[in-house]
């Protein structure tokens, strides 16, 4: 089940097979309306249930990062010791979005994908607790900075 939102003919929940794909989530919605920007969706991506897809927001805003300028989405790049100034979707994020997390790198980033990929994606944020690598006190670091 994803929440398929923005420029759609048929915005709303879809229930779709698991293994599907944003592309299936965009077809079951209707398909993307005309004109709408969908240059930042990856359409070949395998959804997780609970997820929701935009077309046609907005990219966010770049936002300064303390210690040396800005970048896109207002995160900061691998090694920066910065956090992403929103929550990173733990059902969603790349390897690289993972590795903007202050304690976490490139390797801690695959095993949160692994979990993820293994158990159907992020029910909670306390479950994030449960990957290999994560204890209590990254996971204090963390909780605030996550979303499922």
């Amino acid at each position: 089940m994803v929440d398929v939102s923005g420029k759609v003919r048929s915005p709303g929940l879809q229930r779709l097979p698991a293994g599907s794909r944003v592309e299936d989530a965009l077809r079951a919605a209707g398909g993307v309306r005309s004109g709408a920007d969908t240059e930042g969706l990856n359409r070949a991506r395998l959804l997780v249930d609970g997820e929701q897809v935009v077309v046609g927001a907005p990219a966010p805003a770049a936002a300064p990062v303390t210690g040396g300028g800005s970048l896109a989405g207002g995160a900061g790049g691998p090694g920066s010791g910065t956090a992403p100034s929103a929550p990173v979707s733990l059902n969603t994020a790349t390897v690289d979005q993972l590795d903007t997390l202050p304690g976490v790198g490139p390797v801690l980033a695959q095993h949160i994908i692994e979990y993820r990929t293994e158990h159907g994606g992020f029910r909670s944020v306390d479950e994030l607790r449960e990957v290999n690598g994560i204890g209590d006190r990254r996971f204090a670091d963390l909780q605030n900075l996550v979303r499922p």
